[in-house]
């Protein structure tokens, strides 16, 4: 959106911050490369997020299938032990933190300052930031397979002892797990600024009216999941940082021969690891409790109950980690507690099943695309949710352990569940972002394809777990009894590469030639569909008064005493400046490069490098501080058009 610029600028110049002695010419560019380097609008922030996630997944679904590919028969060759260990751990890596988190993040940026009525998050530049540090650390995770050392081969749980240089490979620098342990370093530096930044929005941005209890589901799990990320994260920081100390400096945290204990990398890790799950699932959850009532027509059934379950599985996923660990010894006692805490978790997912399966009873159901995800999410992770149930029976969890059973169960939860959602959440809010509608017969393709392919997959791995074929085994003896299951299951992965190109292939296609949709094109609930689409530059050209949970649906309804309200409100924001927007800033991408280049040089044990890429980032850090707020205003036509706009600084 290009603002067209006017000398007759009316904002108040009083009221603009007092000039710093070190000031800089920002970048104004609102197209090109630069425009993207240096942006801090939420929205282009997300779709950052969006786009690179999707790579990965793409990436991460590569992986999956070479691994399929190397268990379709038995005593296969295609891939040495060592590539399998490579992939296996790469596999998880990236589905994990550089796939499904980052596409979480995507929405929370794009979605959640919408649904609140805010203009932009908290902390634009942080906001930025974030971002960048997040590819930093995605490209630490992935530039071992360009180097000699190898990716890194150690499991996405990184147990010790594995992870000592005991057992490094056979090139004496052994980048491979600094690569690793560097790389989730830097993404949890990404998630914690990210989740901060969330939270303080959440809190303090909504809009009037938007009493905590009228939150769009969505946003509620947002915010929840901004708290998990921040909570959890400092414990697998802890033990990343001493891992990193044993393996650089010569530490003993996890060294046995040295006195080190193994299984405290365990605990640290599942603290961290368990949560983590629901880091993953809640915004899932999220997004199905916005699809189901939009095309069921009707209200969020038992929406305070929705509210609290999410708040209370945030609760209890700190207090069931060692469910993980049920067959390392920990005696009796704590399995028991441990079992019961399992258990009990399980109570709150329930009650949200029950509540969307509520919302769908007597609605006038529209079996659209994202619909069919949302329910095909339903489904699925319900079929996860019966196997996890199972796990908490220690007795059971002891034979299925490190079993192909406990990869159908994770998989049922973290695709069936994750990613259907997610998929859901792309085709719903797709007419938004672009304002282009996907085709419905080559939307529910895709979907019947995917859901076909991830079955196919997926359901025959609980009998391989059962007749014990373990996990991370490369290969296996034809007379195991795993031929027919294996094969099928390689059968379904490459059904579901499929639906997953399929998928891609038209949401590419819908981006270049799809069908143009005007505002609301689902008959939405939240105000995230009461703008234009694709949504201006500021979002609101006036600032929503909030009336009713379903905020939109309200304003539909009553749009004479709306339409004189938000007339009020434009003249009142009209005498105050306008509408203030934040500038675009070079800092938090140069900050984050000097990041990732100090990081590089430390994996690579250049201390000297690694020390000149922290100068980088004191550098960026202390030049962004003396940036100012800055900023400029934004004044609207009758029409809801800019007609000028000004820097802060007093620069146009």
């Amino acid at each position: 959106m290009q603002a067209a610029v006017k000398s007759d600028f009316i904002g108040k110049e009083s009221s603009a911050p007092a000039e710093r002695p070190f000031i800089f010419t920002r970048p104004t560019a609102k197209t090109g490369l630069v425009s993207w380097l240096t942006t801090v609008d939420h929205k282009r922030v997300g779709l950052l997020y969006g786009i690179s996630s999707l790579i990965f997944f793409l990436v991460g679904g590569f992986e999956a299938l070479l691994i399929r590919l190397q268990l379709a028969v038995p005593n296969n060759t295609l891939l040495s032990a060592q590539t399998y260990n490579e992939l296996f751990t790469m596999h998880a890596t990236t589905m994990i933190f550089l796939a499904v988190m980052p596409l979480s993040a995507a929405f929370f940026n794009y979605i959640m300052p919408l649904q609140i009525g805010a203009r932009d998050v908290a902390f634009p530049r942080l906001n930025g930031f974030a971002f960048w540090v997040f590819l930093a650390g995605s490209v630490l995770l992935n530039v071992g397979w360009f180097v000699k050392s190898g990716a890194p081969d150690i499991g996405w749980f990184g147990y010790a002892p594995i992870t000592s240089k005991l057992y490094s490979n056979e090139f004496a620098t052994d980048m491979s797990t600094d690569l690793w342990i560097m790389g989730l370093q830097v993404l949890g530096v990404s998630s914690v600024i990210g989740s901060l930044n969330f939270i303080v929005t959440i809190i303090n941005l909504r809009a009037p009216g938007m009493t905590m209890m009228r939150l769009p589901v969505f946003t509620w799990m947002t915010l929840v999941t901004a708290f998990l990320i921040v909570l959890s994260f400092p414990a697998i920081t802890i033990a990343l940082v001493g891992l990193m100390m044993d393996r650089s400096f010569g530490a003993n945290f996890f060294e046995v021969s040295t006195g080190g204990l193994p299984i405290l990398w365990q605990h640290l890790f599942w603290i961290f690891g368990h949560p983590e799950v629901y880091i993953l699932i809640l915004p899932a959850m999220g997004i199905v409790s916005e699809i189901l009532p939009t095309f069921s027509r009707k209200p969020l059934f038992g929406y305070p109950i929705i509210v609290f379950s999410g708040a209370v599985i945030g609760l209890l996923g700190f207090g069931v980690w060692s469910h993980h660990m049920f067959t390392t010894g920990m005696g009796t006692v704590a399995t028991a507690a441990f079992s019961l805490a399992t258990m009990a978790i399980a109570v709150p997912t329930g009650v949200k099943i029950f509540n969307w399966i509520g919302t769908l009873w007597g609605g006038q159901l529209q079996m659209r695309t994202p619909m069919m995800f949302a329910l095909g999410f339903v489904w699925m992770f319900m079929m996860g949710g019966f196997s996890g149930i199972m796990h908490s029976a220690a007795p059971a969890d002891s034979q299925q352990q490190d079993s192909y059973f406990v990869v159908a169960h994770f998989h049922y939860v973290l695709i069936g569940g994750s990613i259907f959602a997610l998929l859901a959440g792309i085709h719903y809010w797709f007419p938004l972002i672009f304002g282009r509608k996907v085709s419905e017969f080559w939307g529910k393709l895709s979907f019947w394809v995917i859901f076909v392919g991830f079955n196919v997959t997926f359901f025959p791995m609980h009998f391989l777990g059962l007749n014990g074929m373990p996990r991370r085994t490369f290969t296996y003896d034809g007379n195991m009894g795993w031929n027919s299951a294996n094969f099928i299951a390689t059968i379904g992965a490459l059904i579901l590469g499929v639906g997953i190109a399929v998928y891609f292939c038209v949401m590419v296609y819908t981006y270049f030639k799809g069908e143009k949709v005007g505002r609301d094109p689902w008959g939405g609930r939240t105000l995230e569909w009461s703008i234009p689409n694709p949504p201006p530059e500021y979002n609101f050209a006036v600032t929503p008064t909030v009336h009713a949970r379903d905020a939109f649906w309200y304003e539909k309804h009553h749009q004479a005493e709306i339409a004189k309200e938000k007339d009020e409100h434009a003249k009142a924001e009209e005498a105050h400046g306008g509408i203030h927007m934040p500038s675009q800033s070079w800092f938090p991408f140069l900050t984050a490069m000097g990041l990732l280049s100090g990081s590089l040089f430390f994996t690579n044990h250049n201390f000297l490098g690694a020390i000149g890429g922290g100068v980088v980032v004191f550098i960026g850090v202390y030049l962004w501080a003396w940036e100012g707020p800055g900023g400029y205003h934004l004044h609207l036509d009758q029409d809801g058009k800019p007609i000028d706009s000004k820097d802060g600084h007093g620069h146009h």
